[in-house]
């Protein structure tokens, strides 16, 4: 009987124990989407994966469709994002911006844009920069209105682009205040 495999880039959303040494992974993947997958021993002290699967890393995996759940093959590590970061207020955003994602992307339904733009996002906020809260407040906009939590009528113009070129020269204290009132009101609709 033969198993699908895929070979896609990944970043790592959360972690779990199972079992003594087993470990199941939450990954946001390129090409699959939101999945959980298995490493068996990957706790072990002989075991080659136990540093590559850290939180907040970006790996690009390979993994087996099982009959019941996903299996991690090989991998190999690109950067972690929380061990990148310059600053603690950096650790502190990629840890904020891996939670909403988290929070509000569930199922396994590919989307490469928003993969894309969360690695960029999280390469510009792991650097020491000036407007760190209404930055992070476009990134979570542009994720919901890419998840459609939120119609782009309601928001300005550098959040629908998908760039953060200059996105610093558009902080304003308007804009802060319209877009936490908007991802409020996601949250508020998410139940969660």
């Amino acid at each position: 009987m033969s198993h699908s495999m895929y070979i896609t880039e990944a970043l790592v959303c959360g972690t779990f124990n199972r079992n003594t040494a087993d470990r199941s992974y939450l990954l946001f993947t390129k090409e699959a989407g939101m999945l959980y997958a298995e490493a068996r021993s990957v706790r072990e002290e002989r075991s080659r994966q136990r540093f590559a699967l850290q939180d907040f890393s970006l790996v690009r995996v390979s993994l087996i469709k099982g009959k019941t759940s996903w299996k991690i093959g090989s991998i190999e590590v690109q950067k972690n994002f929380f061990m990148s970061a310059e600053s603690k207020a950096a650790r502190g955003s990629v840890v904020s911006l891996t939670r909403f994602l988290r929070r509000f992307y569930g199922g396994q339904e590919a989307a490469p844009a928003l993969f894309d733009y969360i690695v960029s996002a999280l390469g510009l906020v792991v650097t020491d920069i000036q407007e760190r809260e209404c930055i992070e407040k476009v990134i979570q906009a542009h994720c919901l209105l890419t998840l459609g939590y939120v119609d782009e009528k309601k928001l300005p113009e550098c959040v629908i682009v998908d760039s953060l070129d200059g996105v610093e020269s558009f902080c304003t204290e308007d804009l802060r205040l319209l877009l936490s009132t908007i991802i409020e009101k996601a949250v508020s609709l998410s139940h969660l």
